[in-house]
């Protein structure tokens, strides 16, 4: 008598019911619902990453429409047509392998089959796996089957690249997103299977497990079977990290404070013992990432404290930047080291908004309130005194005499101009400099154009277009030019020298 060939956990655990699915609680309850209403499509979709259960759907959805008693959502475990299909062997639901069978030629030959009816099951089910494989005159020859089938014909293709599945295949087909399952589910089930097969598995290697897999329940399982051929009947953590080189959670937090310290020396070191621990650097810098956005989540969702995600951010940035640049750079570990580096240097630096509320956290309150207030007055001030740019004409200036044709800004500069006047040059000279002609700063004082002494501080608007107005001709033209006109801009300015 042979012995029985051993069969390995992800095989020996495929979920038999829909019940057993984990983390696809979307799809079953579609499919559920689609059975129960006899609302059949005859072509599905099942698109997401690898290990997420859609050939195992694909199963499930082809035994629950053929069950003998008619199509529902839980089959019975001794239904033979249930577990000739769970089995691989039943002739009306056949499982074809996109990858080896993408030909033109043998998809006018599945499209010639079809027209038959089924042998035993009332539906002809044809599962294509990896259906992006197919070529395009493949997809060409299917198309008019795919959206015309014969009544007893059922379609449903698994793919992991979307994208390359020709739009006019995707269209005719009701897609399913399967979602790449969470850490805590897939290291709940690893935790039933091995209380189930009496292994003794730390939580924290299971953890590790469950990290490792990406999101898939096949390649979890896939590692705790090698983990149980390696350790026997007891997995520890360190077992786990050391056949997988992979940094253990006390590891990646330490590393991920040394960033946030800027702490470059003691990064040097954990990245020197990295090396002799033989540690995958590109799953170190996927878990050092893991940890940064944990982190920033958990300052986003705690309401009671004043967190800033900033530096979180710049250096999750700084991370995903060198994730290239690890997975396929020559040298794992000074990739990684620079790298880390760069992370630091992003977590360094402050965003404009930080400072000002690190400023604001400094100024004292009597200070602060001083401060708003004084902004507040000069902004009202700034308000009511800049009134628009009114024309020329306004201000009593001809505009057509200063044509920019002949008065350019050129022209005037090197055209001298003759002022006689005192009043004249004294006037330019401070409109030049802002002092008076000796060099000493305008008081707030000074010489008026009749000879008075006016003061700096009177405002009166009639009273400075009068005054602009009785300039002499030359000097009105150099104004002019300088300024463009804008004499309430300038009075605004400096108000003093045009008084």
């Amino acid at each position: 008598m042979t012995k029985q060939a051993y069969q390995v956990i992800a095989r020996r655990w495929r979920p038999q019911q829909f019940s057993e699915l984990v983390g696809q609680d979307h799809v079953v309850r579609t499919l559920g619902n689609a059975i129960e209403m006899e609302r059949i499509a005859h072509a599905y979709l099942f698109v997401g990453p690898r290990g997420t259960g859609k050939t195992t759907s694909a199963r499930l959805f082809a035994k629950s429409l053929n069950w003998e008693d008619g199509p529902s959502l839980e089959v019975p475990h001794e239904s033979e047509i249930g577990q000739s299909i769970m089995e691989g062997r039943c002739l009306d639901v056949i499982e074809i392998d996109g990858a080896s069978n993408n030909s033109v030629d043998q998809v006018r030959e599945l499209r010639d089959e079809c027209q038959y009816a089924p042998s035993q099951c009332r539906f002809k089910i044809y599962v294509i796996d990896e259906v992006h494989m197919l070529s395009q005159a493949a997809f060409n020859a299917l198309l008019k089957t795919l959206e015309e089938p014969p009544p007893h014909v059922k379609f449903v293709f698994a793919t992991t690249e979307s994208q390359k599945v020709l739009p006019t295949i995707v269209s005719r087909c009701q897609r399913f997103e399967f979602r790449s399952i969470p850490v805590d589910l897939i290291q709940g089930k690893l935790s039933e299977i091995c209380d189930k097969e009496s292994i003794t598995v730390e939580p924290e290697a299971l953890l590790a497990i469950s990290r490792m897999a990406m999101g898939g329940m096949r390649d979890a399982q896939s590692i705790l079977d090698q983990m149980i051929s390696f350790c026997g009947k007891k997995v520890s953590q360190k077992d786990v990290l050391e056949v997988y080189g992979l940094v253990s959670q006390e590891d990646i937090e330490e590393l991920g404070d040394c960033l946030l310290r800027g702490d470059h020396g003691r990064t040097l070191e954990m990245t020197d013992s990295f090396v002799s621990e033989g540690v995958d650097f590109y799953r170190a810098l996927l878990d050092t990432a893991d940890f940064f956005r944990n982190r920033l989540v958990a300052d986003l969702s705690d309401q009671s404290t004043q967190a800033y995600p900033e530096q979180s951010v710049r250096i999750l940035d700084a991370l995903q930047a060198g994730e290239d640049l690890v997975r396929t750079g020559l040298s794992e570990k000074t990739n990684f080291e620079v790298t880390m580096f760069r992370a630091i240097e992003a977590g360094k630096t402050r965003s404009i908004d930080q400072l000002i509320r690190r400023i604001s956290g400094i100024l004292p309150e009597e200070l602060k309130k001083k401060t708003e207030s004084s902004l507040a007055v000069e902004t009202k001030v700034v308000a009511d005194d800049v009134p628009s740019s009114p024309p020329d004409e306004d201000l009593g200036l001809e505009s057509s005499k200063y044509d920019s044709k002949t008065y350019g800004s050129d022209l005037v500069q090197s055209t001298p101009v003759a002022i006689n006047h005192p009043s004249e040059k004294r006037l330019l000279e401070k409109s030049e400099t802002g002092q008076d002609s000796i060099g000493e700063p305008t008081s707030q004082f000074h010489e008026g154009m009749d000879g008075q002494v006016v003061s700096s501080q009177e405002k009166n608007p009639d009273r400075i277009e009068e005054r602009i107005t009785s300039l002499p001709p030359a000097l009105r033209n150099l104004l002019q030019e300088k300024f463009r006109g804008r004499f309430v801009a300038i009075e605004k300015i400096n108000r003093d020298l045009l008084l």
